[in-house]
């Protein structure tokens, strides 16, 4: 129960990791330290005056006990520095969080690859992240990413289609951002975990993502960015792999888009260049599933329909019934069977892109 108090101190602002381990060696346990006096508190030299009245107005207002039923009511969990289900690559890097709010399951291996990107993600980048995040779960490996629009969102989503995944969030557990994702949050909490540092009800705050990001690269045993501009989060999600002395991989990108100039500047920094799953697998003595590599049969009219997709750019109903020279019902059930067997996906609106897969016949 202790892991309660530890929340409950980490919820006034001010009280970090660094004030949360003096106050815990000062009085022996977060419980303690919850409960300490007023002259205790004031005298231990852990607070100075200002978070000290913080913590006294904080421990007034809540019901400590009513919290911790809310909170189990609404599926969230808490994970201490101290609990064995602590996922150990985090453990090992600088200012790990104390208190870790989960909803789902953590993971019980180390098996773990962060994939990040552009929240403004071309069709390209999102094929690629999705790509990558769905063979690698087949794998047995589990994708971590921030849930961000783009790269992000993509990456959780192809994980889900073999396996699991892990959201971080620069929120709280239960705040849905961005908005639109709250389906997908919902399904990631039934099939892997949805994590934050910050307490529920804690709104998403441009100033959470650097910290959060230091979280994905921490679980992590490499991190993969797909697409980045030069100045952009997914970087410094490297930067922090790279301090923690972790893997870090790149994908190439067009050398005239402004979102593959920070992985361009990766690569020449020394980050492993990749174009497949199997290149970043091989670092860690892993295989690709032994599905892999299995043929999918097309039908003649089929193949004429896929071979106008392409991988980047999405390509107009008009345009495809014009190429194939198919009459247009027959080329929308082609699509919608392409669809149906993950070949295809339709974006924004009766465009059509090919989903990257291998084995193609």
């Amino acid at each position: 129960m202790d892991k309660i108090y530890l929340a409950a101190l980490q919820m006034v602002s001010g009280i970090g990791s660094a004030r949360l381990k003096s106050l815990i060696s000062f009085f022996g346990s977060a419980k303690l330290a919850w409960q300490a006096s007023r002259r205790d508190l004031f005298l231990c030299g852990c607070l100075d005056e200002t978070i000290y009245n913080k913590l006294l107005i904080h421990r007034e207002k809540i019901d400590i006990y009513k919290l911790a039923g809310e909170w189990e009511k609404q599926g969230i969990c808490l994970c201490s520095l101290n609990d064995e289900e602590y996922p150990k690559l985090l453990l090992n890097t600088y200012n790990a969080p104390y208190v870790l709010y989960y909803r789902g399951i953590l993971p019980t291996n180390q098996n773990m690859i962060a994939i990040v990107g552009s929240r403004h993600a071309s069709p390209y980048g999102k094929n690629v992240a999705a790509m990558l995040a769905s063979e690698l779960a087949e794998a047995g490996v589990w994708v971590v990413s921030g849930a961000a629009r783009g790269i992000d969102t993509a990456a959780h989503q192809g994980a889900l289609t073999k396996g699991y995944t892990v959201a971080v969030l620069g929120s709280g557990v239960d705040v849905n951002y961005p908005p639109e994702n709250s389906k997908l949050l919902s399904h990631i909490a039934e099939c892997g975990a949805v994590i934050s540092e910050y307490p529920p009800g804690t709104m998403a705050h441009p100033g959470n993502f650097p910290a959060r990001n230091r979280i994905i690269n921490g679980l992590s045993l490499g991190t993969v960015v797909v697409e980045a501009a030069e100045k952009s989060g997914a970087l410094i999600t490297a930067d922090f792999a790279l301090e923690e002395g972790r893997d870090v991989f790149a994908v190439p990108g067009s050398i005239f888009s402004e979102s593959s100039k920070g992985t361009h500047r990766l690569i020449k920094q020394g980050a492993k260049l990749i174009d497949c799953t199997a290149d970043i697998l091989e670092e860690y003595n892993l295989e690709l599933a032994s599905g892999k590599g299995m043929v999918i049969e097309l039908s003649t009219e089929e193949e004429i329909v896929y071979e106008v997709l392409t991988y980047d750019t999405p390509v107009g109903i008009e345009e495809i019934v014009m190429k194939a020279n198919l009459n247009p019902a027959a080329v929308t059930y082609i699509l919608l069977q392409l669809e149906l067997r993950g070949l295809a996906i339709e974006h924004n609106g009766k465009c059509y892109l090919r989903i990257a897969k291998e084995g193609i016949k």
